[in-house]
C-alpha cells in the first residue's frame, strides 16, 4: 500500500518551483498510508508525490519508476500478483531494473497502450505520466480496491488517493454534497439495488472507476475513458456443478497464495466463519508466523464470532489475538471525528470502528506487520446472502424481485402515490412501458448491484481503517477469476452452488473443520447482541453535552438538510427507550454527514487528532465463554422487593403456533419459544407487584430468567420503580 498524489497543467504550462510546497504538503499528508519512504518530483506539467509502505522487495522498490528510455513516468499503489508472468512476456530487449512488482506495467503500457491492464491481476491505483504523446494515464483494479482520486478545471487537475490530499489544493472545492449523499439508497439502508455511480460525498470530487483507464491530453484537457472488464454476461452452460466446484477451490487456492506472498510480516482479521477460516487453512502452508486478530465483543461473543475463531485458532496452534471491546466502551467525540475524517465516508459505524480499532492493535503488538488478510467480498459474490432473504432459493429471488421493482419506481416520481402497499397492483409491463425496462435475470442484476457496493462501501472503508495504521488490507476474494467463474454459472445451477455459499463450502469445506465449513453465516454486529453496538452508538452522540451532534447540526449545509428539533428528540428517546433499534445507526450516518461537512472547511491533520488508546486483548486462554462472563454478564443483584415495570408500548403477543413476539413501540424486539420462561415472569409483571411477587407467580426462579431479565433492563425494555 502506498500514498499517490499529483498535480498536472492542462493548459500546456509548465509548474514552477512555487509548486513544490504543494507536492511535500501532499506527501505530508499521505504518511500514513506510507510511513517507510517518500518521494516527490516536479517536471515541465506535472508534479507527482508518493509514499510508500514496503511489503514486496522493500529494499528495491522506490517509485516513481521510470521507463528506459525516459519517456513514461510511473506512480503505484497495490500490488501486481502475476509481475513475474507478466514480465516473461516482454519483449526480449526490456530489462526491468528494479525489483518492484509494478515496473512491468511500464512496459506494458508502451505495448498495448489503454489495454495494458487486460492481464494484470492484482489491486492498483495508477498515475502515468507519458513524456512523449503529453498524457496522463489514471487506472484502477477491476473493483477498485485501491482508491484514486482528482478535481479538475481547464486549467489543471490535482489527484490524491484520499479525498483530504485533495484539499491541499486551494482550489479544490471543500463542500459536502449533501443531496447526493441523501440519495444513496445504502445510507437510509432502503432496500434498493445500488446506484450506477459511486458518490465520493464531496462536491467536485471524482473517482477514477474501477476497471478503468482514463487518458488525459496535458495540451487541452481532452480525456478518454477506457474500460478494460466488465462483468461476464453470458452463462456458462457447458460446466456442470462439479466442475463449477472443482474450478472454484483451484482459483481460491491461488488467489490466496497470491495474497499471501509478502516480504513483510503478515496478519488475518479472523471472525471463525468459513470465509476468513479458509484464507487462514491455506495461508498458513505458506507463511511462517500469522498472528490472527478477532473482536470480542458483546456482539461477537453472543454471535459465536469470538468463541469459533478462539477455538480454531487453538485447534491450529495460530496465534490469535482476542481484542477486547468491553461493555460500556465508548470512544470520545474527538475520536469518532477522526475516524470518520480519516474514512470520508458517512457510512461509519460500529464494524468500521471496530476493524479500525484491530488494525490499531495489531500494528501495536507486531510492529513490523504491513499487510491485513480478509475474508470481504465472499458473500457478495457466493450467495453469503441468499439465506438471510428467503427460505429458499425461490423466496430469495422473491426479495430480489421486490428490490428491483422498488429501485425502478424510485426512478419515476410521477408513481409517487403507488409507493409502499399498493406498488404491488402495478405489473412489471406497466414499469416498462415508462421507460424503465424490467431487469430479465434477477440475480445478474443483483451481481451488479453489488459490485457497485462493494465499492462504494466494502473496499473503502477496508482500505482506510488499514491505511490508518500504515496497514495494506489484502482481500482473496475479490479476484477477478472467481467472480467471474460464479457470475457465469448458469440459472438452473444456481440453487445448487450458490444458495448458502455452497459452491465455497464445498469447494474447500474440508480444509477446515466441520464445525467451521458448516457454520451459518452471522452477522459481524447485526442480530443477536445488536444492542452492544447501538448502545455505543447512543452513548457517543449523547457524549459531551452531545458535542458531535450540535456540531454536526452547526455545520454548512445542515441547517437545509437536518430537523435539528427532531434530531435531538430522537437522541433523547434512544437513550430514554431502547438502543437497539437500526435507526440509531442511520442517525449516526446524519451525524457523520455534518461531521465531513465541518472538517472539509478545516482539513484537520490526522497526527494532530487524539485517537485514544490501544485496545487491550484478553490474556489467558481457554474457555472464551466462562472466561468472559463476568465481563459481559456480571452477576447483578437484583432487589427482589422492588417493583419492575414494563416499559411504556411494551406488548407481549403471542401467535397461533404458540410464539410469542415482545414488541416494542410498534417493532419486534424479540421472539419468544412458547414455553419461554421469561414470558412467564413478564406477564405477571403489573406495575405494583414485587418481582419476587412475579417470578413466584410464574413459578419461576431468578437464576432462570436472570440473563434475559439483563438484557431487558439493559435495554430499558423493564425497568425498575424507585
Amino acid at each position: 500500500m502506498c500514498g499517490l498524489a499529483g498535480f498536472a497543467r492542462l493548459d500546456g504550462q509548465d509548474l514552477g518551483p512555487e509548486f513544490d510546497g504543494l507536492l511535500n504538503n501532499f506527501a505530508e499528508l499521505l504518511h500514513h498510508r506510507g510511513p517507510d519512504e517518500r518521494e516527490v518530483l516536479r517536471s515541465g506539467p506535472v508534479g507527482l508525490a508518493f509514499t510508500r509502505l514496503s511489503l514486496v522487495n522493500p529494499h528495491d522498490g522506490t517509485q516513481p519508476l521510470v521507463s528506459d528510455d525516459g519517456n513514461l513516468v510511473l506512480i503505484a499503489n497495490g500490488e501486481v500478483y502475476n509481475h513475474k508472468e507478466l514480465a516473461a512476456g516482454l519483449p526480449s530487449d526490456v530489462r526491468l531494473k528494479t525489483g518492484s512488482d509494478c515496473e512491468v506495467l511500464l512496459y506494458l503500457y508502451r505495448k498495448h497502450g489503454l489495454d495494458f491492464l487486460r492481464d494484470v491481476r492484482g489491486m492498483f491505483a495508477i498515475i502515468l505520466w507519458d513524456r512523449a504523446r503529453g498524457q496522463l494515464v489514471l487506472a484502477r483494479d477491476r473493483f477498485g480496491i485501491k482508491p484514486l482520486y482528482y478535481h479538475r478545471t481547464n486549467e489543471r487537475i490535482v489527484l490524491s488517493s484520499e479525498i483530504k490530499g485533495l484539499f491541499a489544493d486551494p482550489a479544490t472545492p471543500r463542500t459536502f454534497a449533501w443531496d447526493k449523499a441523501l440519495s444513496v439508497p445504502a445510507v437510509a439502508a432502503a432496500p434498493r439495488f445500488s446506484a450506477e455511480q459511486m458518490c465520493t460525498w464531496f462536491e467536485g470530487v471524482e473517482s477514477v472507476p474501477a476497471a478503468s483507464v482514463l487518458r488525459v491530453d496535458l495540451r487541452d484537457g481532452k480525456t478518454v475513458e477506457h474500460r478494460y472488464w466488465e462483468l461476464p454476461t453470458e452463462a456458462d452452460e457447458s460446466t456442470s456443478a462439479e466442475g463449477f466446484v472443482e474450478r472454484y477451490g483451484d482459483l481460491l487456492a491461488s488467489s490466496i497464495r497470491d495474497c499471501a506472498t509478502a516480504d513483510s510480516e503478515l496478519g488475518l482479521f479472523l471472525s471463525g466463519g468459513i470465509d476468513s477460516s479458509i484464507v487462514l487453512a491455506l495461508a498458513r502452508e505458506q507463511v511462517d508466523e500469522l498472528h490472527t486478530f478477532t473482536a470480542l465483543s458483546g456482539g461477537t461473543r453472543a454471535n459465536g464470532d469470538a468463541e469459533h475463531s478462539s477455538w480454531l485458532a487453538g485447534e491450529w496452534g495460530i496465534p490469535n489475538h482476542q481484542v477486547l471491546f468491553e461493555p460500556g466502551l465508548t470512544p470520545t467525540p474527538e475520536q469518532w471525528r477522526r475516524l470518520v475524517w480519516l474514512t470520508e465516508s458517512p457510512m461509519v459505524g460500529p464494524e468500521i470502528y471496530y476493524k479500525h480499532e484491530l488494525h490499531r492493535f495489531a500494528r501495536e503488538v507486531r510492529p513490523e506487520l504491513r499487510g491485513m488478510l480478509l475474508g470481504a467480498a465472499s458473500d457478495e459474490f457466493n450467495g453469503g446472502y441468499s439465506e438471510g432473504m428467503g427460505d429458499d432459493w425461490a423466496g430469495f429471488l422473491d426479495r430480489l424481485r421486490g428490490m428491483n421493482r422498488a429501485t425502478r419506481l424510485d426512478r419515476k416520481s410521477s408513481l409517487r402515490y403507488w409507493w409502499g402497499e399498493s406498488e404491488g397492483f402495478l405489473s412489471d409491463d406497466a414499469l416498462d412501458s415508462l421507460g424503465t425496462a424490467q431487469e430479465t435475470d434477477l440475480y445478474a442484476s443483483y451481481v451488479l448491484s453489488e459490485y457497485r457496493k462493494v465499492q462504494q462501501y466494502n473496499v473503502w472503508h477496508e482500505d482506510r481503517t488499514a491505511a490508518g495504521s500504515g496497514v495494506e488490507a489484502r482481500v482473496p476474494f475479490l479476484d477477478h477469476r472467481i467472480v467471474e467463474l460464479t457470475s457465469s454459472i448458469p440459472e438452473r445451477l444456481r440453487p445448487r452452488l450458490l444458495w448458502d455459499k455452497r459452491i465455497l463450502r464445498e469447494a474447500v469445506g474440508s480444509r477446515v473443520p466441520r464445525r467451521i465449513a458448516e457454520r451459518p453465516k452471522v452477522p459481524f454486529f447485526y442480530g443477536q447482541g445488536t444492542h452492544h453496538a447501538y448502545g455505543m452508538l447512543v452513548r457517543l452522540m449523547n457524549g459531551n453535552g452531545q458535542e458531535l451532534v450540535e456540531r454536526a447540526l452547526a455545520a454548512p449545509g445542515a441547517g437545509a438538510h437536518l430537523d435539528a428539533d427532531r434530531i435531538r428528540r430522537g437522541l433523547k428517546d434512544f437513550a430514554e427507550g431502547t438502543s437497539d433499534s437500526p435507526s440509531v445507526e442511520l442517525l449516526m450516518r446524519l451525524v457523520n454527514m455534518g461531521l465531513l461537512a465541518e472538517m472539509a472547511m478545516s482539513a484537520p491533520r490526522l497526527e494532530s487528532m487524539d485517537a485514544g488508546s490501544v485496545r487491550t486483548e484478553l490474556g489467558a486462554h481457554g474457555d472464551l465463554l466462562a472466561q468472559t462472563q463476568e465481563i459481559f454478564e456480571p452477576g447483578r443483584n437484583y432487589d427482589l422487593q422492588a417493583v419492575p415495570v414494563q416499559a411504556e408500548g411494551l406488548l407481549l403477543l403471542s401467535d397461533a403456533g404458540g410464539d410469542q413476539y415482545l414488541v416494542n413501540d410498534g417493532q419486534i424486539e424479540f421472539v419468544l419459544e412458547p414455553d419461554s420462561l421469561i414470558a412467564r415472569v413478564l406477564r405477571q409483571i403489573d406495575g405494583t407487584s414485587t418481582l419476587a411477587a412475579a417470578l413466584r407467580g410464574a413459578d419461576v426462579e431468578l437464576k432462570a430468567v436472570e440473563e434475559e431479565l439483563g438484557l431487558l433492563v439493559d435495554q430499558r425494555l423493564v425497568l425498575f420503580a424507585a
